[in-house]
């Protein structure tokens, strides 16, 4: 008989981060579910609280040094179905009626071609480059919450969820940007002595938490709006920005 020595369990914290990014994929799998039952808006939610999930698995994988490469790639599967599926099933769920099928289609696939193409050049860049304080090009949950903050604030205006041809031109920006040179400030670090832009950042976030608490549907819009023409302006006029180490984000 044989006897081979136990391996070394892993603490119960080690499973932390991959747990939340199984609930950020389960809760992708839900707003699809909500999205084909005709319940938009409560898979809009879902999706938000699963780009939650998707900011805080890689931090606390770093913060307790247990970052790996599975995690990484872990991560950008369940990305793919929460902000690459989702908001191609939202298009062709409430915009593409009236198209022809082929070329609805087609305009509903571009969140998923754009969005793997953007999580498949963020994977290569972590294995060929340092960690900066920026993200090349608008990040998939962000081209995700800012489609669906589209969905909220046209039902909080009028009661539907807008006009498809205001809706397929967002949809092509959100590509578009994914996979654009403009640089993007990455979610803020959980410290105000990071420097100045971080706390700024961080200030703003806490600020966009609450305002969203308070006013729901009709903030979100707003705040993304800003986040993306803030940067985009930023990047016109200095193109070039200096590189330093921070949180990933894909």
């Amino acid at each position: 008989m044989k006897f081979y020595p136990n391996k070394k369990r892993r603490p119960p914290r080690h499973f932390i981060p991959n747990i939340l990014t199984l609930l950020n994929m389960f809760l992708g799998f839900l707003a699809i579910v909500l999205i084909l039952n005709g319940q938009p808006l409560k898979a809009g939610v879902f999706i938000i609280i699963a780009g939650l999930f998707d900011v805080f698995d890689g931090k606390i994988a770093r913060m307790l040094g247990i970052a790996s490469r599975f995690g990484v790639e872990f991560d950008s599967m369940a990305d793919t179905v929460s902000f690459c599926v989702v908001p191609s099933v939202l298009v062709y769920s409430l915009y593409v009626d009236g198209l022809p099928p082929l070329l609805g289609s087609f305009i509903a696939f571009i969140p998923l071609m754009f969005g793997t193409i953007r999580l498949a050049k963020f994977n290569v860049e972590q294995e060929t480059g340092k960690p900066k304080s920026y993200t090349v090009g608008l990040t998939t949950p962000i081209a995700t919450i800012t489609l669906f903050s589209y969905v909220f604030f046209n039902h909080q205006i009028d009661g539907d969820f807008g006009d498809p041809r205001t809706a397929l031109m967002v949809v092509s920006g959100l590509g578009i940007l994914m996979v654009s040179p403009i640089h993007f400030a990455k979610f803020p670090l959980f410290s105000f002595k990071s420097g100045r832009t971080n706390s700024i950042l961080l200030v703003g976030f806490i600020l966009s938490i609450i305002s969203l608490a308070i006013w729901q549907g009709f903030i979100l819009m707003p705040l993304v709006t800003v986040y993306i023409g803030w940067n985009i302006i930023s990047w016109l006029i200095k193109p070039h920005r200096n590189d330093s180490p921070s949180e990933l984000d894909s």
